[in-house]
């Protein structure tokens, strides 16, 4: 048992290090003063203060900021809905079909998704003269993909609840919308913080969309530092990975420590009540 288990542990070793060598690389080399890769020649602030000034990346930044601030967002309303819609009501027309609707942009390339959003949209453009490509249809694209993996994470949950809790609500005198409001959303918190999570990472980093999807003036900040790559790394583009990689750590730290926390407190509250009904 013992050899297995070292066995095993040496297999779990080697796959976090090869996950994560690289990025332990990518953040050391940007305190490194040479512009040349993986030719260390003394530690540097340089790139750090260098990526102030340089405008593409902070616009790209601030574009990309403020897609994924959107389509997290509305891929968690969406997600929520669908998700609702598909685990309450089991049986109504179309819904094999809006299932797989949802659900198709989990196994479609992004190839091919990117391709037919930019084909619709071109084809409403010359129609109607809207929209433009930019801002909007990459919020677009971002949130259909988000979308998707939002009510996979939201009707899982869903389905993990009691019923009971929403049909004891019910015979109390709750109508829908308050059982949903007063029941069902304080069950989904968790479920809902790991959707806004996960889509907002995802909008934040995508390129295959953005690139199908963007206009003019529109560069994301993965589309700045793809086309910077092509030419050869810069420096400034290991200082941003860096960064982003502390604000993405920081990010799930606090947001573990918030969903730990709320199913400390439900944990609680359900044994409270349990112990009230005992002895009444």
């Amino acid at each position: 048992m013992n050899a297995y288990r070292w066995f095993g542990r040496g297999w779990l070793s080697m796959g976090y290090l090869f996950l994560y060598i690289p990025i332990l690389m990518l953040i050391v080399f940007s305190f490194n003063s040479s512009r040349q890769d993986m030719v260390w020649s003394g530690f540097t602030l340089h790139w750090y203060s260098a990526l102030a000034d340089d405008q593409e990346i902070i616009s790209g930044f601030l574009l990309s900021l403020k897609i994924a601030l959107m389509a997290a967002t509305a891929s968690v309303i969406l997600g929520t809905f669908a998700a609702f819609s598909l685990n309450n009501y089991r049986q109504f027309s179309g819904r094999a079909l809006f299932k797989g609707m949802v659900s198709s942009p989990l196994v479609m390339p992004e190839v091919i998704i990117g391709l037919s959003l930019l084909l619709m949209f071109v084809s409403f453009e010359k129609m109607f003269g809207f929209p433009q490509r930019g801002l909007m249809t990459i919020l677009f694209g971002h949130t259909v993909l988000g979308m998707a993996y939002a009510t996979v994470v939201i009707e899982s949950r869903l389905a993990e609840m009691s019923k009971s809790l929403s049909e004891a609500a019910m015979d109390l005198g709750c109508k829908p919308f308050q059982v949903f409001a007063l029941v069902t959303f304080p069950n989904i918190t968790q479920a809902l913080a790991s959707a806004w999570l996960l889509t907002f990472t995802l909008s934040l980093d995508d390129v295959v969309l953005s690139a199908f999807l963007t206009g003019p003036g529109y560069s994301t900040m993965p589309i700045v530092i793809f086309s910077r790559a092509r030419l050869g790394l810069d420096p400034r583009v290991n200082v941003v990975a860096a960064l982003t990689i502390l604000v993405v750590t920081i990010g799930v730290i606090l947001s573990s420590w918030y969903i730990v926390r709320a199913e400390r407190l439900r944990q609680k509250q359900i044994s409270a009540a349990f112990q009230a009904e005992a002895l009444h």
